[in-house]
């Protein structure tokens, strides 16, 4: 019984002692789990701030620190990241819940829908923008409040599935949101440095903005795919909230006197006021988002009906093909998102470059590449012509923002800017109902053909029509020329006609 007794002893010992060493063991690794934990923290923390200060060194450039210009760039970056982050979270709701491969009528009353009232509404933001110049940043503020505000309310109604809430919020986001790229489109003479064109200050809002939503697309899918729609939109709203904050603390130059005479009428705008510069660089990007409407749709149903070379059934490579559909959807959204970037790329680089030349020239290079996709239609000449499109979309843009901001008045630049994002958005809108109709013959031909015809005619009518206005232009010159010689002849003959008297002109 003794022995039993101290065997049971010792074991109990060395079970004591294992348990120690157990602990000892489960206490190293937790520590060694906490340190582990609390230096990819500090790597993280110092790579955040390494990259926060290269942005902020980028933003600040040139000067744009000292006039307000990088804090409006961090601004619209924001901005941005937050509206990718609504997007991504109502695409996992019922508000998104159209399939791709619906019916084209479904579809394009789906698009009608959504887009024709706030392209019918952004007429409207311009000139209360402009009766408010002397408070710009509070307007700035009161769009990002106002959708905080949104967001929290299609956060609730994500849950029981109100989709009169969700859609009536979304068009508000997306009213607001415009409402506050035109605000900051009109101020930004206000804040350009001396060293920087207008062309290069957009370029450099435009790639911060694109930069930002990029990065927070995947990051918002993420964290909808593992809070939900509801959390993210709340996250979305906080974010709202503080912008708001930043841009109220935006520099008061900002912020324009009122030099309209108390009780005068409101100005405004339409495309037949604007004058011709403005006028040429509205057209010519109308007729890029046409093109880019057209096309976003017409490629879509292709590869969904599998109208495309590459996908075709009776083709003998097609039957495993190594581009499927939701591949050649991948890479036309990635050709597309990398034409974008290259678009403010080359509109930062371009710099002092006329603007005018510049949105001729990309419409000059949309249809030439329309044209050869048209001709050598195929896999790589669907991604070249959708990175072209978006290419096109953005420099377009960025240049015609420029002449905005150099030819209109700040009175009335708000108001211009509605007008000419309304007429720009009605022009995508149409663009995409051809495409979806010219889908439904299943040839790319056809409808990349018809685009082609279109976009050559409205670059044709373009040349013609500067063309005749430079003429005019040069006839005037040189008729006042004609003019200022010929009375000097006369001047000089009566002054030197000994038969008539000499006056006094003082009497």
């Amino acid at each position: 019984m003794e022995r039993g007794w101290e065997r049971a002893r010792e074991v109990s010992r060395r079970m004591a002692h294992g348990v120690a060493d157990a602990g000892r063991a489960c206490a190293r690794a937790g520590k060694a789990t906490v340190g582990g934990t609390a230096r990819a923290g500090r790597v993280t923390a110092t790579g955040a701030r390494k990259v926060g200060h290269a942005a902020r060194k980028l933003t600040y450039a040139n000067g744009a620190g000292r006039t307000g210009l990088g804090r409006l760039i961090e601004l619209s970056a924001g901005n941005s990241a937050c509206d990718a982050m609504v997007t991504v979270a109502l695409a996992s709701t019922v508000f998104f819940g159209v399939p791709v491969g619906e019916a084209r009528g479904s579809v394009a009353l789906y698009l009608v829908i959504t887009m024709l009232p706030f392209a019918l509404l952004a007429p409207f933001v311009g000139p209360i923008l402009d009766r408010f110049r002397s408070g710009r940043r509070y307007v700035m503020a009161g769009t990002l409040f106002g959708r905080g505000l949104l967001c929290f309310a299609m956060a609730a109604a994500v849950g029981p599935g109100d989709l009169p809430t969700l859609f009536i919020g979304a068009l508000g986001v997306l009213v607001l949101s415009k409402a506050y790229n035109v605000s900051r489109a009109a101020i930004m003479p206000s804040v350009l440095p001396a060293d920087i064109t207008l062309v290069s200050a957009n370029a450099r809002v435009a790639l911060f903005t694109l930069v930002s939503a990029g990065v927070l697309v995947p990051v918002g899918a993420g964290l909808t795919a593992w809070l939900g729609s509801a959390a993210v939109l709340r996250v979305a709203m906080v974010a709202f909230l503080l912008l708001g904050v930043a841009a109220v603390r935006l520099p008061r130059h900002i912020d324009s006197p009122d030099l309209e005479e108390e009780g005068a009428a409101p100005r405004w705008r339409t495309l037949l006021k604007v004058g011709p510069a403005v006028a040429e660089a509205v057209w010519a990007n109308v007729a890029v988002r046409v093109f880019s409407g057209f096309l976003l749709f017409f490629l879509l149903f292709l590869v969904q009906d599998g109208a495309v070379p590459w996908l075709a059934a009776e083709e003998p490579w097609a039957r495993d093909p190594f581009f499927d559909i939701p591949k050649t959807i991948a890479l036309l959204a990635g050709a597309a998102g990398l034409g974008g970037l290259l678009g403010a790329v080359v509109a930062n680089w371009t710099r002092n470059h006329s603007p005018q030349v510049i949105v001729l020239i990309t419409l000059a290079v949309t249809a030439v590449t329309t044209v050869v996709s048209a001709i050598l239609f195929g896999v790589w000449t669907a991604l070249a012509i959708s990175l072209v499109a978006a290419f096109a979309q953005e420099l377009g843009k960025l240049a015609l923002d420029a002449i905005v901001q150099r030819e209109i008045g700040e009175e009335v630049r708000s108001s211009t800017f509605g007008v000419v994002e309304a007429v720009l958005q009605l022009a995508w809108v149409s663009g995409g109902l051809v495409g979806l109709v010219l889908s439904l013959t299943r040839s790319s031909t056809a409808g990349l053909a018809t685009l082609a015809a279109a976009l050559v005619a409205a670059l044709g009518w373009l040349l013609l029509s500067r063309r005749r206005r430079v003429r005019a232009t040069e006839d005037d010159l040189r008729r006042r020329r004609a003019e200022a010689a010929a009375h000097s002849d006369q001047h000089r003959t009566d002054t030197l006609d000994p038969t008539k008297p000499l006056t006094n002109p003082n009497g």
